[in-house]
């Protein structure tokens, strides 16, 4: 979908988008009281979720709620995003959103613009049937003012973060016959192009040369090799890096430990850290960000299999802790153990996140609506929560303490892959802890009920959600480059 930003509403055949605080707004009254009657039969009232059509002399109109937090960035995401989700396959094939009454900035309008970027992506690849009536029609969107800068803003800015958000969308919603290991390597390496994103990849001998017995027993059920993808953008000058590391298993079956058959399709999602990853590192690299970052994605594929890990196995990791492994379908913290392992020995950074679809545990804590932070590190947790909030990518912190660490002790090797099921989340990322260096600070995001979403809301439709990667390159923005 094209975007554009003009002075003022052009000539021709468009639907008007209108935003206001209610039915008396300046912008509804030029209207005549038409309009205003019209909002009033429809119960519009203004606020953020509010919405109302009405036919002016034959042109649509809109009018969107602004809620009481008129000027604020979410108002602008939700003023495109809803626009969007109105008219996308509405019949009209160009929207005018008229910021005029709202007062926003530069920065305002081109989140507007952001909002409507990102509602607007859908995966129809595969449906070959789709009616007319289903079919997108909306190929453009101009946004009315806003003032001077607000194009240079949405360019430089928001359109890489709407570029990052659409590949990790792109991965997750692919299922698991079209993306696996080797072929989420090939889909982010031409995605990067002309990023200035450096791409490495390391095969399965690689690993093995490396010890990397937790992920490379993850995969071993398989017939499509483990990855590790390899990301690094340059732009911090001699700075350490900060290293972001994602959950790649591009299916879950739980391996030997089997899932049940209900839902296990949704398992295509499981490399959704990962695909965060990627993403954000393709936002970071199209809008140039002055910071050093290493993105990792260990990729795996976690099938049953006459050559498939075992419950009982002892695998040796990278860095040489050795791991009981009572629970295939716990597989997702063992090919993370080695990533953290590989990072800090290749890059020594001062700072590691990772993003996992982890844990259905987080699910019972938190639901879908935040996902799990875990932190040794109260200034980075408060860093991460801050930029949640302000990205839209929310966190909630969670508990970690030796008396849960405890419960991971293993008797035959250094610790076990699973403790009991009570704080089934806590003891994963207790897990994850053990492999990160003194001195290092580190975050995990437990984002199992985030990567996906069964509803829509106004920045995404049923399905992808891309989460993850606005929190990552929120980071880099406030805390990096400040």
């Amino acid at each position: 979908m094209q975007i554009r930003f003009a002075d003022r509403r052009p000539d021709g055949d468009f639907a008007l988008v209108l935003p206001a605080a209610g039915a008396d707004a300046d912008n509804i009254g030029r209207f005549g009281g038409g309009l205003k009657e019209a909002l009033g039969r429809q119960r519009f009232d203004g606020e953020g979720a509010a919405s109302a059509e009405h036919f002016v002399d034959g042109r649509r109109v809109v009018v969107l709620g602004t809620g009481k937090r008129g000027k604020s960035a979410e108002v602008a995401e939700k003023i495109g995003g809803n626009a969007v989700a109105k008219l996308l396959t509405s019949g009209e094939s160009h929207a005018v959103i008229d910021l005029g009454g709202c007062d926003f900035d530069a920065d305002g309008a081109a989140r507007v613009a952001l909002g409507a970027a990102l509602r607007a992506w859908r995966h129809d690849r595969y449906r070959t049937k789709l009616k007319v009536k289903q079919k997108p029609s909306l190929a453009e969107v101009t946004i009315v003012g806003g003032g001077a800068g607000a194009e240079e803003r949405y360019v430089n800015r928001w359109a890489p973060v709407a570029e990052g958000v659409a590949l990790t969308r792109e991965l997750v919603t692919e299922p698991a016959n079209i993306i696996y290991p080797e072929s989420f390597v090939d889909r982010v390496r031409d995605a990067l192009k002309g990023s200035g994103v450096d791409v490495e990849v390391l095969d399965r001998s690689a690993m093995e040369k490396l010890g990397m017995g937790a992920l490379l027993g993850v995969a071993q059920g398989s017939v499509r090799e483990a990855r590790m993808l390899v990301l690094r953008w340059k732009g911090g000058g001699d700075t350490a890096a900060t290293a972001f590391v994602g959950k790649g298993v591009t299916f879950d079956t739980g391996g030997i430990s089997i899932k049940p058959a209900a839902g296990m399709e949704a398992m295509k999602w499981d490399m959704g850290g990962a695909g965060a990853v990627a993403g954000a590192m393709k936002a970071i690299g199209l809008r140039k960000a002055k910071a050093n970052i290493v993105g990792i994605c260990g990729l795996v594929e976690n099938m049953p299999s006459g050559n498939a890990q075992r419950p009982g196995d002892v695998v040796t990791t990278m860095s040489g802790q050795t791991v009981e492994v009572i629970n295939t379908d716990a597989e997702g913290r063992l090919v993370l153990a080695d990533a953290v392992t590989y990072v800090q020995r290749e890059f020594q950074p001062a700072t590691i996140i990772d993003l996992a679809t982890l844990t259905g545990a987080i699910l019972v804590s938190l639901g879908y609506e935040w996902a799990g932070l875990f932190s040794n590190s109260d200034d980075l947790a408060a860093k991460l929560i801050k930029v949640g909030d302000s990205s839209g990518d929310k966190l909630w912190r969670m508990p970690m303490a030796d008396s849960f660490d405890r419960l991971i002790d293993s008797p035959i090797a250094d610790m076990k892959n699973v403790g009991p099921r009570e704080g089934g989340s806590i003891t994963a990322a207790q897990f994850i802890q053990r492999f990160v260096d003194d001195g290092v600070k580190w975050a995990h995001v437990d984002m199992a009920g985030k990567a996906w979403s069964e509803k829509a809301n106004h920045l995404h439709d049923k399905g992808a959600t891309g989460f993850g990667v606005r929190l990552l390159d929120q980071y880099v923005e406030d805390v990096l480059e400040a």
